[in-house]
């Protein structure tokens, strides 16, 4: 995660950002949030396949759930019928104490609303849209009050509303979130979810009568928990996450102590809620197809009893939508896909995970060849991109009832990277991340052939003091392509993210510094992580580095370089930067890269998006990746044959490779490439640059000053420069592609960029004297602003070990400054 995070246990939601281009928040901001994507990602709806937000109605006739971004009522007979439609995704529903009506949660994917529905006349009327994020509508026991949660007054905060006059007052001012709303039938308490900026999520019950908030149970990063308040309301059944898995569990509101293990189900058990009677708990949980299913259990413990699926009534006509998505040879093959009702509605399949692209709002999925819907009749409109390299095709049909309707897409790619040898790779993601399903590294293959990506590197991380996915650990390849290998996040939250790739076993502790428990006062630097990786023959990275454009404009700028990373590549042990992230500023990451590369040091640049991929709110792996050449033992580009990762590793590890979230360019100067080296002098240079995103502007840097420039292509095609450059007696040569906002497929990144490896001048590592004294001297400022903050952090207690790295850096580039 972006280095920001670094200064507190609660991982996510303590510090705001400096303005910055990298993508931030799609919805209304929630005060003290610079981390949004979480806060979207954990508490906002889901669309799913299957049943969700399992509601069994007050007469215990039948169930009330989200499904396909709509809601459907399930009625004794067993059959579902679809109570709302339209253009916006429906969820987070609760009945009416009289089961004449539902108030329900709406998005429209900028945007939410609470409506109230008429269950017997269909219709609807917006109870909230105040402009801010709302959630949780839950109804009072006498049916006068509806509770939910508003950011109207800067954060999440729960509120109340009079029904009958539509007045409503603020019920709780803690700072942070408070959501999930749950009335006790005393009428005076609540029991809800509260997950403060400190790092503390609770669930709490609050008496509105004396104004008593007690705690019930706390714990950190609880994700998905949700609780459920008994009918009688003397029980609360919440989902509670452990290191190994998700429990369903239960807890006396009298008697918080004592608390029952209800089931751990398969892996996530999601949203539950009791039955009228007391004696049921529902919930839902995804299937190995990544389907919802509901479930329940008796609250006084018992086994787990699937609900069976019902059939489903739409209320109106549907037909079946056949997707092929067609290579440049006419052969069908896999696919990142959006489909839609021409009102905007997603549409999804039946099994599969559906994700959320939060740069242009479209709700996508993956298709490994031929792909079928249920959709209603009428027109549908279907995008589908495959890579980096492909310009996003689109087509509308009209979708026949009761028959089957196809849409072919012909994805041509503006450039075969693979074809010229050079094999992609996204070295940042993670499988599982506290989202709503549970992946296995199976499920990493359609993903890799939709994005047309080679080499995919996991990274196992904590969540605090939770650590993610260990059981999944593998550090040997599958034979064959797409090739996935799990790396590993060290996150020493204060110093700096690193990445490990190509280890053969963890890196313990996972996490250390100022504000852990057993570890807060831990005297060890990223170094030793940093030496982990190399003992074995992997490679170290800092990870999400800098998320200001422009570091060195300001000391509060500065603050934004991970405090031990330049000590770290000046004394020689950082072997790569991730250049390029959806969770980073790639300007500002480059502006410092630059000056290491012109103080001589060899640090490869590499790349990964940081998603968590069993978020429904999260990009797609591998729009941002780094393209690399892959090496043999000798030393030589591998053009041909299945991928090898030692192969590749040694190739990104070299630098021979370029990093992108769009365009695509191939740079010689001198007849050598990235990575390689070149002779100073006059030296002709040829680049062909490809990309299927607007770009603006395609530079040509020495030493990190632009020596050429011109219009990169605006729209989706190819273009090839050429010209010649004086080059000096030492240093590096590189191109730089940057473009506008991304607002369209395959990009999802906030801005196009991509960046070569230097082409070094003369010798690897080689140096321009004057430009390697001005990078020793910025790079002095920076040191010297990251001392500062490791005191702040660390107070009295002692760091020799880490003050020793620090002065040693020191001394070098003091040297090298002269």
């Amino acid at each position: 995660m972006r280095r920001s995070l670094l200064l507190c246990t609660a991982l996510v939601f303590v510090h705001v950002l400096p303005a910055a281009a990298q993508w931030t928040n799609r919805y209304p901001h929630v005060r003290g949030y610079g981390h949004h994507v979480y806060l979207e990602g954990y508490e906002l709806p889901s669309l799913s396949s299957g049943p969700l937000d399992v509601r069994p109605s007050p007469q215990g006739t039948g169930l009330l759930w989200a499904s396909e971004g709509w809601l459907w009522v399930q009625d004794e007979s067993g059959v579902a019928h679809r109570i709302t439609q339209g253009s916006g995704i429906d969820a987070r529903a609760a009945w009416s104490p009289d089961g004449t009506q539902v108030a329900f949660v709406r998005d429209d994917t900028r945007s939410l609303q609470i409506v109230l529905l008429d269950v017997e006349t269909a219709r609807e009327r917006v109870l909230v849209d105040d402009g801010s994020i709302v959630l949780d509508p839950a109804y009072s026991p006498d049916g006068r009050l509806l509770y939910f949660a508003s950011a109207r007054n800067g954060d999440l905060d729960l509120w109340a509303m009079e029904l009958s006059t539509g007045s409503a007052v603020r019920v709780t001012a803690g700072v942070g979130l408070e959501l999930s709303p749950q009335p006790h039938p005393d009428g005076r308490r609540i029991v809800y979810l509260s997950k403060s900026r400190a790092g503390g999520d609770e669930i709490r019950v609050l008496d509105r009568s004396t104004g008593e908030d007690v705690s019930l149970v706390r714990g950190s990063i609880t994700s998905q928990t949700r609780p459920a308040l008994s009918p009688d309301g003397r029980h609360v059944a919440y989902n509670w996450p452990t290191e190994d898995g998700w429990e369903l569990r239960l807890l006396a509101v009298d008697a918080p102590a004592s608390v029952v293990r209800l089931t751990r189900a398969r892996g996530l058990p999601l949203t539950p809620a009791w039955d009228a009677s007391g004696e049921w708990v529902y919930y839902s949980e995804a299937s190995e197809l990544e389907a919802m299913e509901a479930f329940r259990i008796r609250g006084s413990g018992g086994p787990v009893e699937r609900v069976p699926l019902p059939a489903r009534d739409w209320g109106q006509p549907t037909g079946t939508l056949r997707i092929r998505a067609l290579d440049a040879q006419g052969q069908v093959g896999a696919a990142r896909l959006s489909v839609t009702t021409v009102e905007g509605h997603p549409l999804i399949p039946a099994t599969g995970q559906s994700r959320f692209d939060g740069q242009t709002g479209q709700v996508f999925f993956y298709a490994s060849g031929i792909e079928e819907l249920t959709v209603p009749a009428g027109r549908v409109r279907v995008q589908a991109v495959r890579g980096l390299a492909t310009p996003v095709a689109s087509v509308e049909v009209e979708v026949v009832a009761g028959g089957t309707t196809e849409a072919s897409l012909h994805l041509d790619p503006v450039a075969d990277l693979r074809a010229e040898g050079w094999w992609s790779g996204d070295h940042h993601f993670h499988l599982n991340y506290g989202g709503l399903y549970r992946l296995s590294p199976e499920d990493l293959e359609p993903m890799a052939r939709g994005e047309d990506l080679d080499v995919l590197t996991p990274l196992l991380a904590n969540l605090h003091t939770r650590f993610e996915d260990q059981s999944l650990w593998r550090s040997t390849p599958e034979v064959g392509a797409p090739i996935s290998v799990f790396g590993q996040e060290v996150r020493s939250h204060f110093l700096g993210h690193l990445g490990l790739l190509g280890t053969s076993t963890l890196f313990w502790p996972w996490v250390w510094g100022p504000g852990y428990e057993v570890y807060g006062s831990d005297d060890r630097p990223n170094a030793s992580a940093l030496q982990h990786a190399r003992a074995e023959s992997g490679m170290a990275v800092y990870v999400h580095p800098v998320s200001h454009p422009d570091p060195f404009s300001s000391e509060e700028a500065l603050g934004s370089i991970p405090i031990e990373m330049v000590a770290d590549a000046v004394l020689g042990d950082l072997d790569g930067i991730e250049l390029a992230c959806l969770w980073s500023d790639e300007q500002g990451t480059a502006a410092v890269w630059h000056r290491l590369l012109s103080l001589g040091l060899t640090v490869a640049p590499t790349a990964g998006t940081d998603v968590m991929n069993d978020f429904y709110r999260t990009m797609a792996v591998g729009t941002t990746r780094v393209y690399v050449r892959p090496l043999d033992v000798e030393g030589r580009p591998v053009r041909a044959g299945t991928p090898n990762f030692e192969e590749y590793l040694r190739g990104l590890r070299e630098g021979r490779s370029f990093v992108s979230n769009g365009p695509l360019p191939r740079f010689v100067i001198g007849n050598a490439e990235p990575g390689e080296v070149t002779a100073a002098g006059r030296q002709s240079w040829v680049l062909e640059l490809a990309t299927a995103v607007p770009a603006e502007r395609v530079e040509i840097l020495v030493n990190g000053v632009v020596r050429w420039s011109d219009a990169a292509p605006a729209a989706p095609g190819a273009r090839r420069y050429q010209g010649a450059l004086d080059l000096p007696d030492g240093g590096w040569v590189a191109v730089r592609v940057t473009g506008p906002k991304t607002d369209r497929w395959p990009g999802m990144d906030s801005y196009a960029f991509a960046h070569t490896a230097p082409v070094w001048i003369g010798a690897r590592g080689s140096t321009d004297a004057a430009a390697r004294r001005q990078a020793a001297r910025d790079l002095l400022v920076a040191l010297d602003a990251a001392a500062t903050r490791l005191r702040e952090g660390y107070g009295t207690v002692p760091t020799p070990r880490i003050d020793a790295r620090f002065q040693a850096a020191r001394e070098r580039l003091q040297t090298w400054s002269r």
